[in-house]
């Protein structure tokens, strides 16, 4: 025996393994299985929190993540600590040190409490009234004030020392909840063959047989028949059983979340393993078994330390073996609250009064109550409770009068409210039920089936025989079709019946102390009906105006009694008022576990190409594009980025220039439908294209804007090699994905990201083909053999290659495909040609000048997400006779073909030395009133060695219009005069790519 409330023989954790924790400085004593919650109940510690608002006392409300009141802080160390924890989840383990919060200088003792007393001053919607004068107060007054108010705990301030791990998993079934449901699921959708995740946010497998001791199924009792089946699903080959693990968001495609707590119940975990695993599990059905969740009653003062759900207190006698009390009043609407006081009552613990609203309660209840020595009050009702720290009495009002009943224990229960949340996430609508007064799951949405408890079932064979038949269907619907014989025998009853039976209908009606409704953020029934008064009468208003349900709790006990009391204060149907939206997490998930390894270096983790050490070695100066490094320049001994750019520039054009392509986007588009499936994605047609051949593309959006470019190369008659600017890639790919499983799912084709297989070595220049002929093998080279925009497959350094002949920078080029691990050596050997020829390596801004003196566009830079292909001088890449692609219709609108657009033009400053400022905004007269009207922008700016002078390209209103006109950039010390050209301004023919 261990603790003051702990009874002897009673629970099933073992005595003799004691654990020793801290609570606010105290050492006390549990038991090993022990929840915090449960240690400081067997240690006779009630008094747990602080509510948010009032700190007004608070003890622990449930036995699981319902929780609303007993937040802790849980540390080990310093750096280990963890702030909002769940007394009711978190397992003590030894040297485990917890904490309150929301309280000082202490929990008994707390100044804050002064709020409670000024209650008046913070009614609902308070903070939308007092905060509003004067406006110039907020910044300097009440929103620092409000923002250090905000919260329960306490944010560590030191790095996280813990590291957490990620699993991607596709299985047949997912079962949630490890419940007599779940299962009896995942049990039968195991024997038919398929491969199954069942997950249970508990420490063990049994849901509600965890407390209900009068449970038989195939002859055994409840608890031991979950524990047997739990270990007989584990030890099969197609099951992993995942406790302690949460499902904690539904989204779309059968994706669900969870979030595995790997070692939080540990006092010294292996530092090899994570603190929590996230699991990101897409399942062909999910089978969704999470029960129901018990809901307090609403009466004057019901948020004492003491004041339980009845679940909970039988939850900790049956499973922990702790009494929550010597002298334990009970309050209800339902039959379901009758078992706990029952068992306690068999334990040993006085039971003074059932407390039942309702005339006449199950049938022999009132005859077990009577052999058990329990008086039961009908018809009547709880009005108030007295006791600061811990209730102390009861105040009970019915047909004998008004009666003070001494107490230092309440549990009570206004019905179980189905938990619907994973199935709302899913996108599925619940609906009435207006005999039994709940919201139910209706139609599926995704591939999704509930059973048990949250599917508004009571009786307990009829939720083994209702998950029997979903575990089977959904083995059967993922192709498994090995034969079932599974016949689980129940006896007993979970009763999960009952509905809010007057349990918040005229709660606080006409009472002046508090009737709680949400005790996390301090919502009383009177909060309610003011918000109602003040015009809220949708239901996510109400939430709003008053923070009912928006606790990290996120009201799973308190949603419905809000909307109950809206309705009533309304004079409407609940349905009519409607039900607030749930929302992943199901419960609070630690930034920790999402976040996952993507911290540190690995935040925004730098990928290097296959030359990063060449390059290196060859003196390049990285910039960071996306999240690539890339070499930026080669500066040469005495050598700015200034004179390393300009000698680049003139080395590429004069001989030859190598250069690092790889981080181009890289996609291959497979299948006999390819190029159907590339006329509709593209501006241009690609029907025609022949093998070997490549073409410039553009790609809109619906709207017609330019979403992205690249060269596509045709290798064969059912596939394309497509490329796609640096940053784009990813998105591009999501493009493509998008239309490809929405929009065209007819077509028969695959996407594939080839990306990082391929490492891409561009040699330019006039002696390009000199470098690369004496390594290549297997192609003619010729330029009648491989002309420009052509690609050929074949060897180069023995390796295989795809080689395109293709060119950014307008003169004669070609770019090596290699498979990435041959890229090193190509690209050696390829140096060692070029070098001896006077050719230099180059980087990203020499590629930027370079492309600019040809008037080659970079989507991002020179376009701004409103440039249409018009816009950017690129109506040549739409095809004329194509019917349909995307952003067709986008082209068409008005706006789109009206004159004055911002138009993509070459500007040349009237000061050839001059360089303007990427950015920079352009306008017709400098001398006009401020504010001025600003025509355009500057989108790229350069100094041309090759032209001698400064280039620069601009979105301009009207600017093809505008060729020749003198416009203006004014700058901060001057205004700089600048002339509409073309784009290009280097080889003006493009006669230097043909050689």
């Amino acid at each position: 025996m261990s603790g003051a409330n702990r009874i002897a023989g009673a629970g099933r954790l073992t005595p003799a393994r004691k654990v020793r924790f801290m609570f606010d400085g105290e050492i006390y004593t549990g038991l090993e299985g022990d929840t915090l919650a449960s240690a400081l109940l067997a240690n006779g510690v009630h008094l747990m929190g602080r509510s948010f608002k009032y700190h007004r006392p608070r003890g622990v409300l449930g036995a699981g993540s319902e929780e609303p009141n007993a937040l802790m802080d849980i540390s080990r160390d310093s750096a280990r600590r963890q702030p909002n924890v769940r007394a009711t989840v978190q397992e003590v383990f030894e040297g485990m040190r917890a904490g309150s919060q929301n309280r000082w200088p202490s929990l008994a003792f707390d100044v804050g409490a002064v709020n409670d007393m000024l209650s008046p001053m913070f009614a609902a919607g308070f903070y939308y009234k007092t905060f509003m004068w004067p406006k110039v107060a907020w910044q300097k007054l009440y929103e620092p004030f409000i923002r250090g108010a905000a919260g329960l705990g306490v944010a560590p301030d030191e790095p996280d020392p813990d590291h957490y791990s990620s699993r991607y998993e596709h299985v047949d079934v997912l079962v949630v909840g490890a419940g007599v449901a779940g299962l009896s699921a995942a049990l039968a959708a195991a024997m038919s063959g398929a491969s199954v995740i069942l997950c249970d946010e508990q420490a063990g497998a049994g849901g509600a047989l965890r407390y209900d001791t009068d449970v038989t199924i195939d002859g055994d009792n409840g608890y031991d028949w979950a524990q047997n089946t739990a270990a007989k699903l584990t030890a099969m080959d197609n099951v992993r059983v995942l406790t302690r693990t949460t499902a904690f968001g539904y989204y779309a495609q059968n994706f669900v979340a969870l979030c595995e707590r790997v070692t939080d119940h540990l006092s010294d975990p292996h530092p090899d393993l994570p603190r929590e695993r996230l699991w990101q599990v897409r399942a062909q059905k999910v089978v969704l078994a999470t029960g129901a969740i018990e809901r307090h009653m609403v009466f004057a003062d019901n948020d004492r330390p003491g004041i339980m759900l009845a679940s909970a207190a039988r939850a900790y006698l049956n499973h922990y073996g702790v009494a929550v009390g010597s002298k334990v009043g009970v309050y209800t609407a339902n039959d379901s609250a009758y078992a706990a006081a029952f068992d306690l009552a068999r334990a040993g613990v006085s039971v003074p009064a059932i407390v039942d609203t309702r005339d006449a309660p199950g049938e022999g209840l009132l005859s077990t109550a009577a052999d058990l020595g329990i008086d039961v009050m009908t018809a009547s009702a709880v009005v108030g409770a007295k006791g600061r720290r811990r209730i102390s009495s009861m105040t009970v009002e019915g047909g004998r009068g008004k009666t003070q009943i001494p107490v230092d224990a309440l549990i009570t229960s206004a019905g179980w409210t189905p938990a619907v949340h994973l199935y709302s996430q899913s996108r599925g609508k619940v609906v009435w039920d207006p005999e039994t007064e709940r919201f139910l799951p209706g139609d599926n949405v995704q591939a999704s089936v509930s059973v048990g408890g949250c599917n508004g079932v009571t009786g307990l064979q009829e939720t083994v025989d209702e998950a029997i038949a979903a575990g089977r269907s959904a083995a059967l619907g993922a192709g498994k079709s090995k034969r079932l014989s599974l016949r689980i025998e129940a006896a007993g009853a979970i009763d999960w019946s009952g509905g809010m039976s007057g349990s918040a209908r005229g709660a606080g009606a006409d009472s002046t102390a508090k009737t709680f409704v949400d005790f996390q953020n301090d919502v009383t029934a009177k909060d309610i009906r003011l918000a109602v008064r003040e015009g809220m009468h949708s239901i996510e208003h109400v939430k709003r105006f008053t923070t009912n349900g928006m606790a990290s709790d996120q009201g799973k006990t308190s949603n419905i009694h809000g909307l109950a009391i809206a309705a009533e204060s309304l004079g409407r149907q609940m349905p009519e008022v409607g039900l607030t939206t749930f929302r992943p997490p199901y419960t609070p998930v630690t930034y920790g576990a999402i976040v996952n390894h993507s911290r540190g270096k690995l935040f925004d983790p730098a990928r290097k190409t296959f030359s990063h050490a060449w390059s290196t070695k060859q003196g390049a100066v990285f910039e960071d594009v996306g999240n690539w490094k890339r070499a930026w320049y080669f500066p040469r001994a005495g050598e700015d980025m200034h004179a390393a750019v300009s000698r680049e520039c003139k080395t590429v054009r004069e001989t030859a220039g190598v250069f690092d392509a790889s981080t181009l986007g890289k996609i291959e588009v497979v299948g006999p439908d390819a190029a159907k499936f590339l006329d509709l994605i593209y501006t241009n047609g690609w029907q025609k294209l022949a093998p070997g051949r490549c073409k410039y593309g553009i790609m809109l959006r619906e709207d017609g804007f330019i979403y992205d470019d690249g060269v596509v190369a045709r290798m064969a008659e059912d596939r394309f090699h497509v490329t796609t600017t640096t940053g784009g890639a990813p998105r591009v790919l999501n493009h493509m994905e998008d239309y490809l499983q929405t929009e065209f799912p007819d077509l028969d084709v695959w996407l594939t990201s080839t990306t990082e297989q391929w490492a891409v070595i561009a040699v330019q220049g006039p002696k390009a083909r000199d470098i690369i002929a004496p390594l290549v093998e297997g192609i003619d080279l010729s330029n009648d053999a491989m002309p420009h925009m052509s690609v050929r497959e074949g060897k180069i350094c023995g390796a295989p290659t795809r080689l395109f002949r293709v060119s950014f920078t307008g003169e004669p080029g070609y770019e090596i495909n290699v498979p990435a691990h041959y890229g090193q050596a190509v690209l050696e050997a390829v140096w060692k040609q070029a070098e001896p020829l006077g050719a230099c390596a180059y980087g990203t801004e020499t590629m930027h000048v370079l492309r600019a003196e040809k008037g080659f566009i970079i989507v991002g830079q020179d376009t701004d997400g409103t440039v249409t292909p018009h816009d950017a001088g690129l109506g040549w890449a739409i095809a004329k006779s194509k019917p349909d692609f995307v952003g067709i219709r986008g082209l068409k609108r008005p706006d789109l073909v009206a004159g004055g657009r911002k138009q993509l033009v070459g500007l040349k400053t009237k000061n050839p030395e001059t360089v303007l400022e990427e950015g920079a905004q352009i306008v017709a007269d400098p001398n006009q009133p401020t504010p001025m009207t600003m025509l355009g922008h500057v989108t790229s700016s350069y100094w041309s060695p090759n032209c001698g002078r400064s280039i620069a390209m601009a979105l301009v209103a009207g600017g093809q219009d505008r060729m020749g006109d003198t416009l203006y950039v004014p700058m901060p010390d001057r205004t700089i005069e600048v002339e509409v050209t073309g784009m290009v301004f280097f080889d003006e023919k493009g006669e230097r790519v043909n050689g």
